[in-house]
């Protein structure tokens, strides 16, 4: 327990003191490594810890980016309107999205979210009058505590550490402890009495509002919001990222999210296929770390002290 309070602080105390080491670039690519974080986090407690596969979670991210782009760009209302409306649709849209796809399992519940998903972005990409179309939203701003990259980084980073530290607290809560019992079997717990319905119903929604929390972050990072937001590649990058960093670890889906970023960072200034080298980097990962770079971590270290 020590060591892990020893581990967060030093990541704080990094943390905090990026911004005055860095310059602006890397704080930018910092922050949105951090957003990234939390959205892949947000999907590892549906993958990791309730056992339910998802390929629409872009949808909560971009919904959410959307609804605030739409209210602050198009309606002119303030942040203090636009920034919990956005968590609001994330969530009512989460609980939407649980409702029409939880009664399928495995690979069904998977297709179903990539379905409703695609319906979400067809609406984006063909409503122009609302959300620009294709051409997105641009113009949109931040608001006045937060315009310079320090202070939106810092902003960030408590948005993410606090949303971290909740999930920590959430899983390791009887309700998280119930979820994981629901991942392993769901007949055994519901002989024990648990509704499982309900369990991944409330996982799913507290899923989607801290992914609608990311792409709330997201569209004040970028100052622009696009159907791009909402896409499947977007869903699937995320998906990778989890399964890159270690599913239902918490902290392994930050690490893929954190390695996913530097690696587009350098290879999109190379080249345009960027997707192209990701495939690449999430079969490579699957065949030689299958538990993600957390797991690949873990079996080294239980190897070294052995020897």
């Amino acid at each position: 327990m020590y060591r892990n309070l020893i581990v967060i602080a030093l990541a704080v105390v990094v943390f905090v003191a990026l911004p005055f080491v860095l310059p602006s670039y890397y704080v930018g690519l910092t922050t949105k490594i951090l957003i990234f974080a939390l959205f892949a986090m947000s999907l590892d407690l549906l993958i990791g810890y309730t056992g339910l596969a998802s390929l629409g979670h872009a949808a909560f991210f971009g919904v959410s980016a959307y609804t605030i782009g739409v209210l602050s760009v198009k309606l002119r209302m303030s942040e203090w309107i636009a920034f919990p409306a956005g968590l609001a649709m994330a969530t009512a849209l989460g609980a939407l999205f649980a409702l029409l796809a939880l009664r399928a399992r495995g690979s069904y519940l998977l297709m179903i979210t990539l379905a409703l998903a695609q319906v979400v972005w067809g609406i984006a990409f063909g409503w122009r009058t609302v959300t620009g179309g294709d051409d997105g939203l641009p113009g949109l701003r931040r608001p006045a505590f937060i315009t310079d990259e320090t202070s939106f980084y810092f902003f960030v980073l408590a948005l993410v550490a606090a949303s971290a530290l909740v999930l920590v607290a959430l899983i390791r809560s009887p309700f998280g402890l119930a979820l994981q019992g629901i991942r392993e079997s769901e007949s055994r717990m519901q002989a024990l009495g648990f509704n499982v319905w309900r369990h991944q119903f409330a996982a799913f929604v507290i899923a989607a509002a801290f992914a609608g929390l990311a792409g709330a972050l997201y569209v004040y990072y970028n100052r622009f919001v696009s159907p791009d937001f909402l896409h499947v590649v977007r869903s699937a990058e995320v998906l990778i990222m989890v399964i890159i960093g270690g599913v239902g670890t918490l902290l392994g889906p930050a690490i893929g999210a954190a390695a996913i970023i530097l690696l587009e960072d350098i290879i999109s200034s190379q080249t345009q296929h960027w997707l192209l080298a990701l495939g690449i980097i999430y079969v490579v990962t699957t065949l030689f770390a299958p538990r993600g770079l957390i797991g690949l971590y873990r079996e080294r270290f239980k190897r070294g002290r052995k020897s």
